[in-house]
């Protein structure tokens, strides 16, 4: 499933992929990759890209089940 609630947080803080990737330690490939959908990040991985998008693991990665 496509991480579309993080692109879009991404581009609010008109961030390039390579910027965010930057200021979490990875590459720019893999924020591609969990954007796409075709990458399960560490917790780790999704509080430090929490942060720096000032948004909560909710609002960025908690998926509700219909």
């Amino acid at each position: 499933m496509k991480n579309l609630r993080l692109k879009a947080a991404r581009a609010a803080k008109d961030m390039s992929q390579g910027e965010l990737a930057e200021a979490v330690g990875v590459t720019r490939q893999t924020i591609g990759m969990i954007e796409a959908g075709d990458y399960n990040p560490s917790l780790n991985l999704c509080i430090n890209i929490c942060k720096a998008l000032n948004k909560t693991l909710d609002e960025l990665f908690w998926n509700e089940e219909e």
